[in-house]
């Protein structure tokens, strides 16, 4: 059966949802092969509700990749991707890929707001991932770095260190806006430079 056709960056849908983050799950890929999950700290976008023009964004800060048969897990099979597809190509069929997205904020009328939305994303709505002209203009601001310094249910550290070293790429390695956020994570950590050292020594082009 031949797949629908969709935007390239359409990468998810909603399956689960909550005031501050909610759970997608990987679209499957055209062709035999995993879902291609976003990377950690990468940033993705879904509307609030379908047509109401108020965008939400986030960053990924967890992935999984597990049978959808919650009773049996995976096994090992002893073979390379390729004979896997030429001889167990049901294993794409049993595999779910879901990501977990912590919110970071919205866009309605073309104005970002760095606070939680009114509501999150409903159930089944699109996960797309964002634009690099989205990221640079959502990270103009860095309130959004509070959130992520308050967050008690992932990695902190690594996810706010991959986060800028996302933005500071696709802001071309703009020195000046790193320093800033430097200056912002150094109040944000209450002068624990040797947490924020170990943060910033993970950002590179």
């Amino acid at each position: 059966m031949q797949r629908p056709h969709r935007h390239p960056q359409h990468i998810a849908e909603v399956v689960a949802t909550s005031t501050t983050e909610f759970l997608a799950e990987c679209l499957e890929p055209e062709s035999l092969d995993f879902p291609a999950m976003p990377a950690f700290g990468s940033w993705v976008k879904s509307q609030q509700v379908e047509n109401s023009g108020i965008i939400a964004y986030g960053v990924v800060y967890h992935a999984t990749t597990s049978t959808i048969d919650s009773v049996h897990r995976a096994v090992a099979l002893g073979l390379s991707l390729q004979a896997i597809r030429e001889q167990q190509p049901q294993v794409f069929a049993m595999l779910r890929s879901e990501i977990k997205v912590v919110l970071l904020g919205f866009s309605t009328l073309g104005t970002v707001y760095q606070h939680l939305p009114a509501q999150p994303p409903q159930i089944h709505q699109a996960v797309f991932a964002c634009e690099e002209d989205e990221i640079a203009d959502f990270t103009e601001e860095l309130n959004f770095l509070r959130t992520l310094v308050q967050m008690n249910n992932a990695p902190v550290d690594e996810l706010i260190a991959a986060v800028l070293r996302n933005v500071y790429q696709v802001r071309k390695c703009d020195r000046n806006w790193l320093v800033q956020a430097g200056r912002k994570l150094s109040l944000l950590l209450k002068d624990d430079y040797d947490r924020l050292g170990a943060i910033l020594s993970q950002v590179h082009p």
